[in-house]
Order: C-alpha cells, then structure tokens, then sequence
C-alpha cells in the first residue's frame, strides 16, 4: 500500500523543507508540497496526517553494542548507583528478586566511580563479598575496560599473588599480595568468562526488546558491534540475526560491527566465510560491516593512551590493547579482502597509532576503504589536519561529554583540552563525522546526543556558555551526522539518510520541532511514529 504523509515539516537538507512525502514499496517515490503530493493519493493509499509536525530522516546510530544493552536492561542496574554501598544494597535486592536468574553467578555493566558521592575508589573484592561469597560477582565499570570481582570469581579463576598476569590486561593486587578483584583490559574478558552467558533463545529475545526501544526513540538503523563482543560464538549468532530477519521480526536495519579474538580467526572469517550471510543484497536491511578494533581504554579509567601521560602522571600513558605490529597485520587482511576497519581510539596516542597503521593501507594515499575512528576525543591541532588530509572518518559521541566534561581538564590539562572533543571543528573542516552513543556506555536515545552536540551542556544545562562552545553545530548539521553521515560510514549515502526521491522511507514524526524549540528541549524530543522501509514500525 502507497502511503503518503502530508502537512508537514519534512527536513530535506540544510535550508531546505517541504511538505508532503509519497512512500511506496518501501521507498520514498516524491518530496513536495502538500498538493502536488496529494494528487498521488487514490482508494487504495493511506493518508498520514501529519497535524504539522517535523519529520526527519530515520536516524542511524553509527557504533553501539545493541546486544549488551539488552543484557544491561536484564540485569542489576548499576549505572547510576551513588556509591559501593548502594551498589551492594541494589545487587542483594536483585538476588532475592530473581533467585534463578543469579543461581550461577551475577555480571552487571555501568559503575562508575567519579559518580560516587562517598568517595572514588574503585570497588575491590572484599566490597562485592559483600553480595556473595557463595557464587561469583562480576560488575562492570561503565566503560567496560576496568572489572571489579569478588574472591569466588578469583578462586574459580584458580589465581593468587604468583600467577602470570593476562596478556593485554592485569588483575591487580591488594596489600596482602592476593588479587583484589580489580581486572584491567583485556583481564576483564577471563572474569568476565566464568559468569555463564545467556541462551541464544533469550538473547533473540533481547534483541527484539532492544529494537523495539530503539524504534521508539527514533533509531531506523544501529551499526552494532555485538559479535565478538557480547557473542563469542560468531558462528551461531550470524545464523540467529539471519533468522530473526528471515522471519520478519527485526524492527530495524542492523549493520554488524566484528571483533575477533585473534589474526588467525580473522583469516579464517575472511578465506572460509565462517560468518557468511547468505542474503547481504544491496537493500537487505542485514548486512556485515567492519573489522572492529580496540586501540586503548578509556579516559575515565585511566587507561586511554596518552603520549604526554595523564596531569600529576606523566608516566601513565594508558593502555595499549593491540599492539602496532599486529594491527598493521589486521588492516593488512581487512585491504587484502576490501574490508573497512573501525577501531577505538580514545587518547590522543591511540588517535595517532591508529592512523599510522590506517595509512599504510591506504591506496595511493587514499583511505578508499572508509576506515573509521571511534571516539576519538583527545586530539591536538596536528591530529584534527591529520584526520582531514587523511580522509579518516570519525564516529562521535557527543554525550560522552555529559560526563567527560567534568574529568577532561584534571586529566588532560586545559591545552589538551581545548583541542578535544573537537567534534564541531572536524565537520567544518570537512571530515566525515557521524554520531553514534556506543550504548549501553549511554542509553541509545539520539536526542539526549544532538542536545549536547549543538549546546555543549550537561544534562543541567551547565555551564551557561557551553564547555568550549566553540565546538557547538547547529540542529541541521546533527541530524546530517545522525543521518546522511552514519550513511557514508555504511557505504550507503546514495539510498540512506535522506528525505529524498529515491531513497529508503526510514522516517521519523517528531512531537516537538526540533529546528525551532528551545535548545534545552531538544533532550526531552520523542518520535510519534517511526518508519522502516515504509512499515510502521513505531507509533505513539
């Protein structure tokens, strides 16, 4: 069935609106006025009133974990507890709720220590005994790169103050000289391990609980990294996404984001088609995206790669996930086999480690294959014309800042500073930066995210000028990174992200005009109804 949507304010590109929007098969067939776009209707179209609302592109989160958001919303919250005491109180009350849900062991993600309002250490062993000496406690810091443990998740590891430490990662020690239950990097991953993981059959069924969230909030397509992640059996979860799509019951486009675990197993998914979909048409809306890579940690944890070291720790420079040999050997696969690359880069070392290993890649000085920096937040004037002249693009977390805000000038020193987070800049320099919220370190709500983008304020609205607001964009050129610009990071400008004839009908209704309202609002903007390839998918 046709369907066309009329009286209202459809944002086509910058400067440019109209009224009316014709929606068939699947794609958008006109844009117009509300009477030349009408003449299409006959007996058999769905008329869509509009009553003036803003319609926008359906927005496309470029690099989120979709699947772990789901195991957050099925577990202890623990993302905005005050303190470890409450942290304590929260995961008791979640064993007595869910007996059988924890029977062999808790893991929770979302901690995070400069939150807590009784002090900053982070939660050691002898806290989350606690909770339980009888099955093992494992909780996430919000970044994911620092695990806290108790003793039984230490003693089933079968380590003590001798053993060899994990390669890429530590657990460290307390006075006793025995683990503390503090796991760092790639650490993190063994402990985390011992916690049994879902069935496949209830993570189908997160996954769909997660979609249906992300439609009503105005997310038409995730570029998810979930396998390798969240899914350790690559194998078997391209078989169940394959299902889930087959049989109709995916609620939006999903572009997969693939980590591995080591050079030999990428060689193999690249030669053999270990993780082949069979249907990876054109206009499928499932579909294998990049090699995703993780360059360092976080700057909240102390382990993003900093080549000057951290203020008052000019000897800590982070921590280096992969090494440069072997990333240049995994860039190397991914050209070899016309693969795009995404990696981590947090510190402004990781940032410049991560282009050396990109540009020898490239062909004939171009980054053809469209690799891509994520996060990218710690960078100095000569890394921001190095991203430029590189053609490197950027995946950015504007609401990261919420937070980051706080931490960037005590880390980072105010020079540092004042270059980071240069979101605003890059795009004015004509760098191909999208937005995505690497959910579930943030909820995967967008306008929370435009809202920072274009104001540079907290939750709160502070400060009142905005930190360092000369990084601010306006709302069109937001929603293009929300949009057009996660379209070019898939490839797919030519179809996706637009109000345009030819493209695909992923549309949004919003309940507020988002180009006119107080920017203070924007946060609070809902979607009435969204559409996927011309289906409702959501409706208020």
């Amino acid at each position: 069935m046709n369907k066309i949507l009329f009286h209202a304010k459809v944002y086509v590109e910058k400067g440019i609106y109209a009224q009316a929007v014709l929606v068939e098969d699947g794609y958008i067939k006109d844009v117009g006025s509300n009477e030349n776009i009408l003449k299409y209707g006959d007996s058999k179209t769905q008329l869509i009133d509009c009553e003036g609302r803003t319609l926008i592109p359906g927005l496309n989160d470029s690099h989120l974990h979709l699947m772990q958001f789901g195991e957050t919303l099925n577990q202890v919250q623990i993302d905005d507890v005050s303190g470890i005491d409450e942290m304590i109180q929260r995961s008791r009350a979640f064993m007595r709720e869910h007996p059988e849900r924890v029977k062999n062991g808790i893991h929770a993600t979302g901690w995070n220590q400069d939150l807590f309002t009784d002090g900053d250490r982070l939660p050691n062993r002898h806290d989350l005994d606690q909770i339980s000496t009888v099955i093992p406690i494992v909780l996430e810091r919000v970044c994911g790169h620092i695990v806290s443990s108790n003793t039984k998740a230490i003693e089933i590891l079968g380590i003590d103050g001798n053993s060899p430490q994990y390669p890429d990662g530590e657990f460290l020690l307390g006075e006793d000289g025995y683990p503390n239950g503090i796991f760092t990097g790639n650490a993190c991953n063994f402990v985390k391990a011992i916690i049994p993981d879902f069935t496949m059959e209830e993570r189908r069924e997160m996954l769909i609980e997660t979609m249906e969230y992300a439609v009503a909030h105005g997310l038409t397509s995730v570029q998810s990294n979930d396998v390798g992640t969240s899914f350790m059996d690559g194998p078997a979860a391209f078989a169940m996404f394959k299902d889930l799509y087959d049989k109709g019951e995916a609620l939006v486009r999903y572009r997969h984001q693939v980590c591995f675990n080591n050079l030999t197993q990428f060689k193999k998914y690249l030669e053999e088609g270990a993780y082949k979909l069979e249907d990876d048409s054109e206009d499928s809306w499932l579909k294998i995206g990049p090699l995703k890579l993780f360059k360092d940690g976080s700057l909240g944890a102390r382990t993003a790669m900093m080549t000057n070291g951290y203020v008052g720790e000019p000897d800590n420079h982070g921590l280096e996930w992969i090494k440069p040999e072997e990333m240049d050997q995994y860039c190397t696969l991914a050209k070899k086999h016309g693969m795009q690359v995404i990696t981590h880069a947090i510190g402004d070392e990781a940032v410049r480690r991560t282009i050396d290993s990109y540009e020898k890649t490239f062909e004939n000085g171009k980054n053809t294959q469209r690799h891509i920096l994520n996060h990218c937040q710690i960078t100095d004037e000569a890394l921001l014309e190095r991203i430029r002249e590189d053609d490197i693009l950027v995946a950015a977390q504007p609401i990261f800042l919420d937070y980051d805000m706080k931490i960037v000038e005590e880390l980072c020193g105010k020079e540092l500073a004042s270059t980071s987070y240069a979101f605003g800049s890059l795009i004015r320099k004509g760098v191909h930066l999208s937005y995505s919220t690497d959910c579930p370190v943030e909820d995967c709500n967008p306008f929370p995210n435009i809202y920072m983008a274009v104001t540079r304020k907290n939750k709160q609205g502070e400060p009142e000028d905005g930190f360092y607001p000369g990084e601010c964009v306006d709302v069109e050129t937001a929603i293009d990174a929300y949009t057009t610009e996660s379209a070019y990071a898939e490839f797919m400008e030519d179809r996706k992200g637009r109000i345009k004839k030819g493209y695909y009908a992923d549309l949004v209704l919003l309940d507020r005009d988002i180009f006119a309202v107080d920017p203070m609002e924007i946060k609070d903007i809902l979607p009435v109804m969204t559409m996927v390839g011309g289906k409702i998918v959501f409706e208020k």
